[in-house]
Protein backbone atom coordinates (compact mmCIF):
# COMPACT_ATOMS: atom_id res chain seq x y z
CA UNK A 1 0.00 0.00 0.00
CA UNK A 2 2.62 2.34 0.76
CA UNK A 3 4.98 1.86 -2.60
CA UNK A 4 1.40 2.30 -4.48
CA UNK A 5 1.18 5.61 -2.49
CA UNK A 6 4.25 6.69 -3.23
CA UNK A 7 4.55 5.67 -6.45
CA UNK A 8 1.21 7.91 -7.19
CA UNK A 9 2.84 10.79 -5.61
CA UNK A 10 6.43 10.44 -7.97
CA UNK A 11 3.74 10.47 -10.65
CA UNK A 12 2.20 13.39 -9.34
CA UNK A 13 5.19 15.17 -8.86
CA UNK A 14 6.71 14.40 -12.51
CA UNK A 15 3.02 15.25 -13.94
CA UNK A 16 3.34 18.84 -12.14
CA UNK A 17 7.33 19.48 -13.77
CA UNK A 18 5.89 18.51 -17.23
CA UNK A 19 3.16 20.93 -17.11
CA UNK A 20 5.68 23.70 -15.73
CA UNK A 21 8.33 22.64 -18.52
CA UNK A 22 5.63 22.83 -20.81
CA UNK A 23 4.77 26.53 -19.75
CA UNK A 24 8.06 27.95 -20.23
CA UNK A 25 8.42 26.08 -23.78
CA UNK A 26 5.05 28.14 -25.49
CA UNK A 27 4.77 27.24 -28.98
CA UNK A 28 3.45 30.39 -30.46
CA UNK A 29 2.55 28.28 -33.83
CA UNK A 30 -0.87 27.55 -31.54
CA UNK A 31 -2.35 30.82 -32.00
CA UNK A 32 -3.26 29.56 -35.74
CA UNK A 33 -5.83 28.26 -33.99
CA UNK A 34 -4.90 27.31 -30.39
CA UNK A 35 -7.35 27.79 -27.67
CA UNK A 36 -6.07 31.07 -25.97
CA UNK A 37 -6.86 33.23 -29.43
CA UNK A 38 -8.07 32.10 -32.95
CA UNK A 39 -5.69 34.76 -35.12
CA UNK A 40 -6.54 33.28 -38.47
CA UNK A 41 -9.07 31.33 -40.18
CA UNK A 42 -8.65 28.39 -42.74
CA UNK A 43 -8.42 30.73 -45.56
CA UNK A 44 -5.79 33.07 -44.01
CA UNK A 45 -8.00 35.83 -42.74
CA UNK A 46 -7.20 37.51 -39.49
CA UNK A 47 -8.94 39.37 -36.51
CA UNK A 48 -7.68 40.70 -33.89
CA UNK A 49 -7.27 38.21 -30.68
CA UNK A 50 -9.98 38.75 -27.81
CA UNK A 51 -7.73 38.41 -24.93
CA UNK A 52 -4.50 39.91 -25.96
CA UNK A 53 -3.85 42.63 -23.19
CA UNK A 54 -4.00 39.99 -20.58
CA UNK A 55 -2.53 36.69 -22.68
CA UNK A 56 -0.04 38.49 -24.63
CA UNK A 57 3.22 40.55 -23.62
CA UNK A 58 3.40 43.96 -24.08
CA UNK A 59 6.25 45.03 -26.20
CA UNK A 60 6.15 48.56 -26.15
CA UNK A 61 4.67 51.74 -27.59
CA UNK A 62 5.07 54.38 -29.85
CA UNK A 63 4.05 57.93 -30.19
CA UNK A 64 3.43 59.65 -33.76
CA UNK A 65 4.29 63.45 -33.75
CA UNK A 66 1.56 66.50 -34.40
CA UNK A 67 1.28 67.22 -37.47
CA UNK A 68 1.66 71.14 -36.44
CA UNK A 69 1.71 71.99 -32.68
CA UNK A 70 3.09 69.96 -29.68
CA UNK A 71 2.65 66.77 -28.58
CA UNK A 72 1.15 63.77 -30.53
CA UNK A 73 -1.62 62.73 -32.66
CA UNK A 74 -1.42 59.14 -32.58
CA UNK A 75 -0.33 56.32 -29.44
CA UNK A 76 0.75 52.98 -30.42
CA UNK A 77 1.04 50.17 -28.00
CA UNK A 78 2.41 46.60 -29.18
CA UNK A 79 1.71 43.48 -28.23
CA UNK A 80 3.01 39.96 -29.54
CA UNK A 81 1.74 36.57 -28.60
CA UNK A 82 2.75 34.81 -25.48
CA UNK A 83 6.95 33.39 -25.88
CA UNK A 84 7.94 35.83 -28.33
CA UNK A 85 10.02 38.10 -26.74
CA UNK A 86 11.99 35.05 -25.26
CA UNK A 87 12.39 33.75 -28.79
CA UNK A 88 13.03 36.99 -30.16
CA UNK A 89 15.92 37.45 -27.91
CA UNK A 90 17.34 33.72 -28.35
CA UNK A 91 18.01 34.18 -32.39
CA UNK A 92 17.16 37.66 -33.75
CA UNK A 93 13.97 36.47 -35.30
CA UNK A 94 10.21 36.34 -34.87
CA UNK A 95 9.66 32.34 -34.59
CA UNK A 96 6.73 31.22 -37.40
CA UNK A 97 3.47 31.80 -35.67
CA UNK A 98 4.31 35.10 -33.57
CA UNK A 99 1.21 37.17 -33.63
CA UNK A 100 1.64 40.91 -32.88
CA UNK A 101 -1.01 43.30 -31.90
CA UNK A 102 -0.82 47.28 -32.25
CA UNK A 103 -3.31 49.29 -30.87
CA UNK A 104 -3.47 52.77 -32.70
CA UNK A 105 -5.45 55.65 -30.39
CA UNK A 106 -5.98 59.25 -31.10
CA UNK A 107 -3.77 60.96 -28.63
CA UNK A 108 -5.05 62.86 -26.12
CA UNK A 109 -2.51 66.20 -25.48
CA UNK A 110 -2.40 69.30 -22.65
CA UNK A 111 -0.74 70.78 -20.55
CA UNK A 112 0.64 69.40 -17.35
CA UNK A 113 2.66 69.98 -14.35
CA UNK A 114 5.50 68.54 -16.54
CA UNK A 115 5.02 70.08 -19.55
CA UNK A 116 3.10 69.46 -22.81
CA UNK A 117 1.85 65.64 -22.10
CA UNK A 118 -0.01 63.35 -25.09
CA UNK A 119 -1.18 59.84 -23.85
CA UNK A 120 -3.75 57.29 -25.63
CA UNK A 121 -7.49 58.65 -26.48
CA UNK A 122 -9.73 57.47 -28.50
CA UNK A 123 -9.44 53.59 -30.09
CA UNK A 124 -8.69 54.13 -33.71
CA UNK A 125 -7.97 50.58 -34.25
CA UNK A 126 -5.80 47.39 -34.56
CA UNK A 127 -3.09 46.28 -36.82
CA UNK A 128 -2.23 42.76 -36.55
CA UNK A 129 0.15 40.57 -37.90
CA UNK A 130 1.38 37.14 -38.03
CA UNK A 131 4.88 35.41 -39.03
CA UNK A 132 4.76 33.27 -41.57
CA UNK A 133 7.91 31.67 -42.65
CA UNK A 134 6.08 28.62 -44.65
CA UNK A 135 3.98 30.68 -46.72
CA UNK A 136 0.50 29.25 -45.46
CA UNK A 137 -1.73 31.68 -47.97
CA UNK A 138 -0.07 32.25 -50.97
CA UNK A 139 -3.60 33.09 -52.64
CA UNK A 140 -4.71 35.71 -49.74
CA UNK A 141 -3.54 38.96 -50.69
CA UNK A 142 -2.69 40.22 -46.96
CA UNK A 143 -0.29 37.23 -46.77
CA UNK A 144 3.29 37.77 -47.83
CA UNK A 145 6.81 38.84 -47.50
CA UNK A 146 6.89 36.73 -44.49
CA UNK A 147 3.67 38.16 -42.50
CA UNK A 148 -0.04 38.00 -42.26
CA UNK A 149 -1.32 41.66 -42.70
CA UNK A 150 -4.36 43.52 -41.32
CA UNK A 151 -6.07 46.52 -40.04
CA UNK A 152 -9.04 46.38 -38.41
CA UNK A 153 -11.18 49.73 -37.08
CA UNK A 154 -12.11 49.60 -33.88
CA UNK A 155 -15.93 49.36 -34.36
CA UNK A 156 -15.13 46.04 -35.93
CA UNK A 157 -11.93 43.59 -34.44
CA UNK A 158 -13.47 40.81 -36.40
CA UNK A 159 -13.51 42.05 -40.21
CA UNK A 160 -10.51 43.49 -41.71
CA UNK A 161 -10.80 46.67 -43.49
CA UNK A 162 -7.23 45.86 -46.06
CA UNK A 163 -7.47 44.63 -49.00
CA UNK A 164 -3.97 43.53 -50.37
CA UNK A 165 -1.03 43.78 -47.93
CA UNK A 166 1.41 45.42 -50.73
CA UNK A 167 -1.26 48.44 -51.09
CA UNK A 168 -2.46 48.57 -47.52
CA UNK A 169 0.45 47.70 -45.18
CA UNK A 170 3.86 47.37 -46.15
CA UNK A 171 4.20 50.83 -47.09
CA UNK A 172 4.68 51.59 -43.95
CA UNK A 173 6.79 48.95 -42.90
CA UNK A 174 9.58 49.53 -46.06
CA UNK A 175 11.90 51.40 -43.89
CA UNK A 176 12.20 48.08 -41.38
CA UNK A 177 12.37 45.52 -44.49
CA UNK A 178 16.29 44.63 -42.80
CA UNK A 179 14.71 43.81 -39.43
CA UNK A 180 11.83 41.56 -40.75
CA UNK A 181 9.76 44.61 -41.44
CA UNK A 182 9.40 45.37 -38.27
CA UNK A 183 10.81 48.40 -35.84
CA UNK A 184 12.54 46.05 -33.92
CA UNK A 185 14.47 49.49 -32.33
CA UNK A 186 11.57 50.30 -30.54
CA UNK A 187 10.62 47.11 -28.58
CA UNK A 188 13.74 47.26 -25.90
CA UNK A 189 12.51 43.96 -24.42
CA UNK A 190 13.79 42.17 -27.61
CA UNK A 191 17.19 43.34 -26.49
CA UNK A 192 19.51 40.65 -24.96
Amino acid sequence: MRIVGALSAALAGLSVIGAVSAYGQIDTRSQYGGTTAAVVDDKGNLRVPADYQTAYQMLGSWAVAADDGPGSKEMHVVYASPGTIAAYRKNGHFPDGTVLVKEVFKATTKAMTTGTVSSAGTLAGWFVMVKDDVGRFPENNLWGEGWGWSWFDAANPARTTSKDFHTDCLGCHVPAKATGWIYVLGYPGLKK
